[in-house]
């Protein structure tokens, strides 16, 4: 059974950093792409960003280019999310994904529709 664990997340103020993991297990996810995608209250899941499913290319939304990266050890089959300089408005729930078919490009990653394995959530709170 295919299960995404998430860790990290929390309370921060603005400003501060964060990392958030996500290990799948299950099988090996080397040859699929992931992506984190976020949701406020009363907002739709929001795509944050992608990467390939070798690590060597990522793909963000505007809204966090330069200040969040997004990272992947397939040897442990986890992919990561750091955060960093955090604004209010990146308060959301956060979730990683697994894309539904292998070898998935990078530049996919923003359709949810390509997903088949979502982690269970993680809250994100920026203070301001």
């Amino acid at each position: 059974q295919v299960q995404l664990v998430q860790s990290g997340g929390g309370l921060v103020q603005a400003g501060g950093s964060l990392r958030l993991s996500c290990a799948a297990s299950g099988r090996p996810f080397s040859n699929y792409a992931m992506g984190w995608f976020r949701q406020a209250p009363r907002n739709e899941r929001e795509f944050v960003g992608g990467i390939s499913w070798g690590g060597g290319a990522t793909t963000y939304v505007d809204s966090v280019k330069g200040r969040f990266t997004i990272s992947r050890d397939n040897a442990k089959n986890a992919v990561y999310l750091q955060m960093n300089s955090l604004k209010p408005e990146d308060t959301a729930v956060y979730y990683c994904a697994v894309a539904r078919t292998s070898y998935t490009s990078y530049t996919d990653t923003y359709n949810p529709n390509h997903y088949a394995y979502w982690g269970q959530g993680t809250q994100v709170t920026v203070s301001s």
